[in-house]
């Protein structure tokens, strides 16, 4: 607690506890394949074919009440003072939903409360809804080389006609030093944090953690490591995730996974924030596992959602269980396309463990108090 105490320094949120920013609309999917034994290929409801994106039901057709209502009003405070004309944009619903949630958060009473719900179809057009993670890392560094600090971490380099140099370019010096604004002591935690398009910085100094967002791209191409390495049967498919990576890495010399992430030519730059909260890309800062990543073509930002979302255990394996949580949309990211949700865990290595597990599906059920607005933007 005293390390997340100091992330907050100057007025920060202290709501944010435990992947993918200005963050997450650079970043770029990492995330595990479904575990076949347990998901098969997600493929659990099948309630009827959707005909369209959404559909309107009188109840959703499930269980519980939604088991993160503090958090999600700590989302909606969040909404009201960092974006007014989004909040106002929603207010109606967000009233409903905290009325509603005062009774009991009964599914079946929503509509005593001018709720709507209308179901996503899902990736398979039958209600299945994928669930993904993202995180903010924290990285130890120094501002200068020295020892075990010897990997550079780079701003977004002045714009000219010259095609900036890819990954490998990048490792061997291609960049002049200036664009240098930290050394870590860990290729793989600086390739992480490219991956979720931001992070916080410990100095090693005392001083309260630099947040580094999102400073632009070298306009390479991008390639999955967990792709690369599944490929040449490092990791088998069915046990891809964040972690095995790590740990994948940890096992290896440095040059061998130096090699391997060579194999992706697209590098993120860094801008330094000091006393910065997470946030995502609609600027209001993110509470985990109470704000998404969604994509803003079908689910606008400030979009409330009602989500099933799979319980996973510790080793991420899918327990047959789900929980009802309420979410809003407030980010927006790269892969994240459709039926696809990003869920943001919070900060740090446990929540980039749990974020990392998440390839998962659940249902969606998109909560409005009027008939209209939504849809008539999204059909």
């Amino acid at each position: 607690m005293k390390l997340l105490a100091r992330y907050f320094i100057g007025g920060m949120i202290g709501g944010m506890l435990i992947s993918l920013l200005v963050g997450c609309h650079s970043r770029l999917s990492e995330n595990a394949s479904p575990d076949q034994t347990q998901q098969g290929k997600g493929q659990q409801y099948k309630d009827g074919r959707f005909a369209q994106d959404f559909r309107l039901v009188d109840t959703p057709n499930a269980q519980g009440s939604p088991v993160n209502v503090n958090d999600f009003a700590d989302q909606i405070k969040l909404i009201g003072q960092s974006s007014p004309k989004l909040y106002a944009n929603t207010r109606t619903t967000f009233d409903a939903i905290e009325s509603w949630v005062k009774t009991g958060g009964n599914i079946s009473k929503l509509n005593q409360f001018g709720l709507l719900a209308y179901q996503m179809q899902g990736e398979d057009n039958y209600g299945n809804v994928k669930f993904t993670g993202y995180y903010t890392p924290v990285l130890q560094a120094r501002y200068s080389k020295q020892g075990e600090f010897k990997y550079p971490l780079y701003r977004m380099p002045t714009k000219s006609r010259i095609r900036l140099p890819n990954r490998a370019a990048i490792y061997n010096g291609a960049l002049n030093e200036k664009w240098i604004i930290g050394y870590s002591n860990s290729l793989i935690d600086n390739f992480f944090m490219e991956v979720q398009g931001s992070g916080y910085v410990d100095f090693g100094d005392g001083k309260p953690l630099t947040f580094f967002g999102y400073g632009g791209k070298n306009g390479h191409a991008y390639r999955s490591l967990g792709k690369v390495l599944i490929d040449r049967g490092e990791i088998p498919r069915k046990k891809m995730s964040m972690k095995a990576i790590r740990q994948w890495a940890e096992n290896h010399s440095e040059s061998e996974v130096r090699q391997a992430l060579e194999q992706n030519p697209s590098f993120v730059f860094f801008k330094p924030e000091p006393y910065t909260a997470v946030r995502g890309a609609s600027a209001v800062p993110l509470v985990a596992k109470a704000s998404v990543a969604s994509d803003k073509a079908l689910v606008p930002p400030g979009t409330v959602l009602l989500a099933e979302v799979p319980v996973l255990d510790s080793l991420g394996r899918f327990t047959g269980k789900y929980l009802m949580r309420l979410m809003v949309a407030l980010d927006t990211g790269g892969a994240i396309k459709g039926n696809h949700f990003d869920i943001y865990h919070g900060i740090g290595v446990e929540a980039g463990e749990m974020a990392g597990f998440y390839n998962h599906y659940g249902r969606v059920w998109v909560l409005k108090t009027s008939p209209y607005g939504f849809l008539a933007t999204n059909q």
